[in-house]
């Protein structure tokens, strides 16, 4: 080791000196003492190995103690926040699944808060006074809202399809359409949730054709369903067959077996009176007869994650009955968040104005560059010379499997705050408390307004004058 390094290593404070500084203190008083000196130990570890590494040439004169101080306080800060934090989206994805998918309506909001901080009749029936099923909290509302017999709830899609293949199909054959053995979110793959159910699968047609005779070619004394799964994130175009659900239930009632339709994202709405593209609805499922129909919580519906299972009641009872059934079952707070989201749905107005994916979906474009222009105007006049905005046209998108080659009109807006480069100034703001996730596209930075709730607006406002407070002006506006 040099002279050099030697010297500046012996101004580095000990761990006692530096947990002693004032600064620190009401930084340290979230913490356990023991895990607070810790930090603070492998702080300064990291910082002697960092200042090791620099050539001579590079070392500055002194230690800045102050700074040093100042990293400490971020390591300490960093480590009493919590992990899962707020974040405002910018991305124009509006069911986007690395930020939790759909925010919740404020009734759902409400409904949440209340089973949370109370007891419930979660399993308790009042009017009889014994134990009950937390399974009835939404099975009327299902009954009323997608005309369904009987509806069973568990944690997830996924964990509804390995439930339904177990109960009804295990060590029998499973026919779908090649071209719907999709792979969803996370990597889980059709095939292999079928593979770990236990039930056999049987690939029929081709990737772009499927005909009703296919299916009925393949049905032997081991056949126990007819799958039917939406292709959820990508679309088939041009040379293509699939066959509709109604003559896929008709054939399954002429051979006795069960016919179930995962739809994924379930819709209550029929968004093509919106002016999107047509979605399959749950509704609709149900009326072709299907024995079970199976989607998210958590998508186009706008609620907590959850999988619903929707169906005849003798079906839906096997499910019922079956051990995985309890392994799978959703918390109350999930339940509250449901029946609040199912309510809404009782007048579709409601859900529309009240769910904020659908609300988002479904806004006008011209009510997006209202709120646009407002912004921009809004940034304009707080930081004069700093940020250089403008309003362009975007393309929003659904996200969360659900209408894949939908583009959404939306607009967005194009900041830049020199001497910043975009890529630099994303970075900022992703850094940001609360972090604001945008996209760089054609070396600019994008803020997406159709993804933004209301109540991100003074957030965001709050993070852009932080972050231009943080950039030095370049020297000639300076």
């Amino acid at each position: 080791m040099d002279l050099e390094h030697a010297r500046l290593l012996r101004q580095i404070p000990s761990v006692d000196d530096l947990v002693r500084a004032p600064g620190l203190a009401p930084h340290l008083a979230p913490l356990a003492r023991p895990r607070a000196v810790e930090l603070i130990r492998q702080f300064l570890a990291d910082f002697r190995e960092r200042l090791l590494a620099l050539p001579v040439t590079d070392l500055p004169p002194e230690l800045d103690l102050a700074e040093l101080e100042s990293d400490a306080v971020r390591v300490l800060t960093r480590a009493s926040r919590p992990s899962l934090v707020r974040v405002l989206n910018a991305s124009g994805v509006i069911i986007h699944t690395n930020l939790g998918r759909s925010p919740l309506g404020a009734p759902a909001l409400e409904q949440i808060t209340t089973a949370a901080a109370c007891y419930t009749n979660l399993e308790y029936e009042l009017k009889e006074g014994k134990r009950g099923s937390r399974q009835v909290h939404l099975e009327k509302l299902a009954s009323e809202i997608a005309g369904a017999e009987s509806c069973l709830v568990v944690n997830n899609n996924a964990a509804g399809v390995f439930l339904a293949l177990s109960a009804l199909a295990k060590d029998q054959e499973v026919i779908v359409s090649r071209g719907q053995l999709v792979e969803i979110g996370g990597s889980f793959r059709m095939p292999d949730i079928m593979a770990a159910s236990g039930a056999i699968l049987r690939e029929v047609g081709t990737t772009n054709k499927t005909y009703l005779a296919d299916y009925e070619k393949a049905i032997t004394s081991q056949t126990a369903m007819l799958l039917k799964v939406h292709p959820s994130n990508f679309k088939l175009l041009g040379f293509t067959k699939e066959v509709d659900l109604p003559d896929l239930v008709a054939l399954g009632r002429r051979y006795g077996l069960y016919v179930m339709e995962d739809l994924g994202s379930g819709c209550l709405v029929d968004l093509s009176r919106y002016g999107l593209e047509k979605e399959p609805t749950v509704q609709e499922a149900l009326a072709s007869g299907a024995d079970l129909v199976l989607f998210s919580g958590d998508k186009l519906l706008g609620g907590p994650q959850a999988g619903l299972i929707l169906g005849k009641a003798t079906v839906v009872e096997q499910l019922k009955l079956h051990p995985l059934t309890r392994a799978l079952r959703p918390d109350k707070l999930t339940l509250a968040g449901l029946e609040a989201t199912f309510r809404l749905y009782l007048n579709e107005a409601e859900a529309v104005r009240g769910i904020p994916t659908l609300r988002m979906l479904t806004t006008p474009v011209d009510e997006v560059n209202r709120v646009a222009q407002r912004l921009a105007r809004t940034i304009k006049r707080r930081w004069p010379g700093r940020y250089q905005v403008a309003v362009q046209d975007h393309v929003s998108r659904s996200g969360g499997g659900a209408l894949p080659m939908v583009p959404i009109p939306s607009r967005a807006l194009a900041l830049s705050l020199p001497p910043l480069a975009p890529h630099q100034l994303e970075a900022r703001l992703r850094a940001a408390s609360p972090p604001v996730i945008a996209r760089v596209e054609h070396d600019r930075l994008l803020l997406d307004v159709r993804t933004l709730l209301p109540e991100d607006y003074p957030p965001l406002l709050h993070v852009l004058g932080v972050v231009a407070d943080s950039v030095e002006l370049p020297p000639e506006t300076a």
